[in-house]
């Protein structure tokens, strides 16, 4: 979602500027050379080499296929790549890309994720007690989101974690496990979560958790990803 995000540059709130204006509603498609395949009651029915990549403002980016590589599959025509259609994303049971099974929508190209071991302090609090004060910890910068801290499960109060049902998924870091907080009674839930088993581009925050700021007091020495225009 890195380029139609609201921050991004398609976006409705670009965290950067262009020197000069986009024309409102601008459009960009570029080539997407990577085998992409669709499969629907076990049968291929997608399996191309040329489709391409839309990037719409504040839409999620998504693949267009030439009319005649879809078959009978549902599809309408791509305004912006004029031979190009779109294939509704469940019409299928399974999309792959290069190999690799996806959820939800496309991986972004331009989509990164940075992890890097730093001293920045990080410290939790909940319901009055404290979950993490470290400054072993490892920063994430992920594009157009606000960088955020992970630390390993060794500086972290686990002895107050209880694993919940909640889970979610992201492309470029995988299947996150919710951890709830229980304090006495009290059980405040899903205050933290990790990446168990993420893909190798986020291999440095694998079982590191994460906290909700909404959730928990959290103060942590992280850069001002606002900038200055």
């Amino acid at each position: 979602m890195a380029l139609t995000t609201p921050r991004g540059p398609l976006g409705t709130s670009p965290a950067g500027w262009f020197s000069e204006p986009l024309p409102a509603g601008a459009v960009y498609v570029e080539p997407h050379p990577r085998r992409i395949r669709a499969v629907r009651d076990g049968r291929t029915v997608i399996d191309t080499e040329r489709a391409v990549m839309v990037h719409r403002p504040d839409r999620i980016h998504r693949y267009a296929f030439l009319a005649d590589e879809v078959g009978d599959l549902p599809h309408k025509p791509e305004p912006a790549a004029p031979g190009y259609v779109v294939v509704p994303w469940g019409a299928v049971d399974a999309w792959f890309e290069e190999g690799r099974q996806l959820v939800h929508y496309p991986p972004n190209p331009y989509h990164r994720v940075d992890c890097h071991r730093t001293r920045r302090a990080l410290r939790v609090d909940v319901a009055g007690l404290t979950l993490v004060d470290t400054d072993d910890t490892v920063t994430v910068f992920e594009t157009t989101l606000e960088p955020r801290l992970y630390v390993h499960p060794t500086h972290v109060r686990t002895d107050l974690l209880r694993q919940s049902t909640t889970s979610s998924y992201c492309n470029y870091k995988g299947v996150a496990t919710y951890w709830s907080a229980v304090i006495g009674d009290a059980v405040l839930e899903d205050v933290a979560w990790s990446y168990q088993d993420p893909p190798p581009e986020s291999l440095p925050i694998a079982r590191h958790l994460s906290f909700e700021v909404g959730k928990c007091t959290v103060v942590a020495d992280l850069p001002d990803a606002g900038g200055q225009r």
